[in-house]
């Protein structure tokens, strides 16, 4: 597989720019990778695809408003900081990324919220990125929850609003850590979750933080050259005693998005069984690729050459998605985070 046999050309018009009211009033594709069918269906029937027994995975992680707008001292120049991973919780050291980057160097503070926050630049880590130390005391992400602005992905071609920070969120957020949403969870309402529930379903959870490489472009054509960003996950014992006996009954295994299949997946025993873990993952899942837990997949409709989409192929079949992707963009399906989703049988 090369990244060329990712690309597809896609409308404009078809990027959501906001959410659909309610979460769960969004279409959904159904793919049946074995009967190669394509369907159509609103988001909030998909309880029957499910029986007792089967088990949901979910990510819990909670995206946390990480675009923060200062001034620099002396000059008083605004200036983005993108807050990207915590590093040292004890010093409140933080890897950023700051715009102008230019106008930033070691040694410089930013200020913010009228002076009461701000953050020194202790290292140059890439032509954008820094290193800063926060002189925050306190709860520092109850700070950040109100002065900052929820990080909306690029293709969102507007500024975030207070309802962001409630709809770029799935309904069971709840660990702190990611800069982007786990989108394929924002799908899901409390009563929908209730109804599966209801069902016998199981629904169990990992956390991965997804980070800002989740957007980073794929730049070889060769994609076994390609390294995906490390992003902390966990997968705590009662998740892999749910799953382990989901997959011993012979029921099926459920995941919401390809981050949390790739915390699942990259955490097998050797006879195919999840096992507890906490630490750090960079697996790129690409075709061809033997899922071990991972028995349906639901995902939203991804960028072109993007990871996300190379993941989904990997499931479901390269020529399936791609015919998925050319009829959802013939039937005007919305796209990317805010957009539909895709279940994949």
């Amino acid at each position: 597989m090369k990244l060329s046999d990712f690309r597809y050309p896609l409308p404009r018009n078809l990027i959501a720019r906001y959410p659909t009211n309610p979460r769960d009033a969004s279409r959904l594709m159904v793919v049946n990778r074995s009967e190669e069918t394509i369907t159509g269906m609103k988001f909030s029937e998909i309880s029957q695809f499910f029986k007792k027994g089967d088990c949901l995975v979910v990510n819990e992680t909670k995206v946390f408003p990480a675009r923060l707008f200062g001034r620099k001292e002396k000059t008083n120049a605004k200036i983005e900081v993108f807050l990207l991973r915590e590093l040292n919780k004890e010093e409140n050291i933080w890897d950023v990324i700051v715009d102008p980057a230019r106008k930033v160097r070691i040694g410089n503070k930013i200020f913010f919220d009228e002076g009461k926050l701000w953050c020194e630049v202790i290292d140059n880590t890439t032509s954008r990125g820094r290193t800063v130390r926060f002189n925050a005391t306190g709860d520092f992400f109850k700070t950040i929850d109100r002065i900052g602005k929820m990080p909306l992905p690029y293709y969102i071609k507007r500024d975030p609003t207070e309802k962001d920070k409630d709809t770029y969120q799935t309904v069971y957020a709840r660990v702190v850590g990611a800069v982007a949403a786990p989108t394929a969870g924002l799908h899901f309402t409390k009563r929908l979750m209730t109804t599966l529930k209801r069902k016998g379903v199981k629904i169990v959870p990992v956390v991965l933080h997804v980070g800002l490489g989740t957007f980073r472009p794929v730049e070889v054509e060769d994609l076994t050259k390609h390294k995906m960003d490390s992003e902390y996950y966990e997968i705590p014992e009662s998740t892999v005693q749910v799953v382990n006996k989901t997959i011993d009954s012979k029921c099926n295994v459920f995941v919401v998005g390809t981050s949390t299949c790739r915390a699942l997946e990259s955490s097998v025993t050797t006879d195919g069984h999840l096992k507890s873990t906490r630490g750090w993952t960079d697996k790129f899942i690409f075709p061809p690729y033997d899922f071990k837990i991972t028995d349906k997949l639901i995902t939203n409709f991804h960028m072109p050459e993007s990871t996300l989409l190379m993941l989904t192929a990997a499931f479901g079949d390269r020529d399936l998605i791609m015919k998925s992707y050319k009829k959802a963009i013939k039937e005007g399906y919305r796209f990317y985070s805010y957009g539909d989703a895709m279940l994949l049988l």
